[in-house]
């Protein structure tokens, strides 16, 4: 069976890019097909290229401020995310451009923040024979709740409009850049033990400083030349592998390119989340991600297409992607209300990983569609739930309360 076309419409002429856009590293030809087998060295390629800028992005961030090296460092270990969905964009591939967005924040959500509490939970029991009842967050964390909170509203303009368009990436952008400001003016927190480094950004840390910073520019150079180079092959080798084995190339690359272009995180998350006291901090850099991909990455989408057109063009939702982002709002809702009490209990986690894992069964099947609706009605139920606990006083929105506090202390003052 031949590979799907992904040719852009008849007619297209790719317009010559922008140089201050991200576009430059894109080829302009149409995106080629590509063989099933292209995945064996594409996929390692992405994962590899993922890992080295984690490495240096880990070893970076001893030397900045620990809360917005944090946010940083989760925005470089979601790149090869980025490049996956500039390649779409860039192609006007419009009918596969949110298959891979929302599969990598539902993947975030429903898997790994679970995944996070499960493996603390499983090492705290080993090691004090105990249940942990729930991952306790710090107050300084308020500020990644409600960072997450302000695009998420958003973007529920952006569902019921059905467009998303260079004025909706202005709002996101300016989002980010907020809490990006917020971020920095928060108190530099004390450095982890080095020693609980990996070996490689453990010895990177301690060799001379100019060694030290050829190390961290040789890592981030190879893992961007990996990208650049691995990007466009893995997105058609996904293609062309969905259609030889029958799957839709919507859902295979909602859910089979965000697993492999989020593995690098979750590999590093749930080594920290091993800790058990460093597990907190694993949820954040998984929040964070959460926070730059619904908004420098949906921002991205719209200007990068409209590069491409040679013209500014807002990107139209059929119902399938207007469907995928809905309940991926919802889930996120939902994910939000369970942290504005600054903590993840153990029922929660296990929510968010049974609903997943249940709409994620039906995702090839016939039945996927009335599977997404119902899984987007049991998380606005709960959202629902959660709200009215919070108004009963049931529930403690400490998260408000704790960001009203850190902004009088840390960003009116300043």
């Amino acid at each position: 069976m031949n590979p799907p076309s992904v040719n852009p419409p008849d007619g297209y002429q790719p317009k010559p890019p922008y140089a201050v856009f991200l576009i430059l590293l894109l080829a302009a030809a149409p995106l080629h097909e590509a063989s099933p087998w292209t995945v064996l060295w594409a996929a390692p390629a992405i994962l590899i290229a993922a890992v080295l800028i984690a490495w240096a992005a880990e070893s970076a961030q001893f030397f900045v401020a620990q809360g917005f090296a944090l946010a940083i460092l989760a925005w470089l270990q979601t790149l090869p995310e980025f490049a996956v969905e500039a390649v779409l964009a860039w192609k006007q591939q419009v009918p596969l451009l949110l298959a891979n967005l929302t599969g990598a924040l539902l993947l975030l959500t429903g898997f790994g923040w679970p995944m996070i509490y499960f493996t603390a939970a499983y090492a705290h029991r080993r090691k004090t024979g105990q249940p942990l009842g729930r991952i306790e967050l710090p107050k300084e964390h308020s500020v990644e709740v409600i960072g997450l909170a302000l695009p998420l509203f958003y973007m529920f303009r952006v569902y019921f409009k059905r467009t998303l368009d260079i004025s909706d990436a202005v709002v996101l952008l300016l989002l980010y850049a907020a809490y990006l400001i917020v971020l920095s003016r928060m108190p530099p927190e004390e450095h982890d033990a080095i020693e609980d480094l990996e070996i490689v950004p453990r010895t990177i840390v301690k060799a001379k400083p100019a060694v030290r910073t050829s190390l961290i520019a040789a890592l981030f150079v190879a893992g961007g030349a990996l990208i650049y180079y691995s990007a466009e092959p893995f997105l058609g080798s996904l293609l062309a592998l969905s259609t030889a084995i029958g799957i839709p190339g919507f859902v295979f690359i909602q859910y089979v390119a965000p697993f492999v272009s989020e593995f690098p995180e979750m590999a590093s998350t749930f080594y920290w989340a091993r800790t058990v006291v460093r597990a907190p901090m694993a949820l954040m850099n998984m929040v964070s991600s959460n926070i730059n991909q619904w908004t420098v990455l949906v921002a991205m989408l719209p200007i990068i297409y409209s590069v491409s057109r040679g013209e500014v063009a807002p990107i139209p939702l059929d119902e399938q992607q207007s469907l995928e982002l809905l309940m991926t709002l919802a889930q996120a809702l939902v994910g939000f209300l369970f942290l504005l009490n600054m903590e993840l209990a153990w029922w929660e986690a296990a929510t968010l990983l049974g609903v997943f894992l249940a709409q994620f069964a039906f995702s090839p099947t016939p039945y996927a569609t009335e599977a997404h609706w119902v899984a987007t009605c049991i998380y606005f139920g709960w959202a629902t739930v959660e709200v009215g606990r919070i108004l009963l006083g049931k529930r403690a929105p400490h998260a408000l309360i704790h960001f009203a506090e850190m902004w009088r202390m840390h960003v009116r003052k300043s």
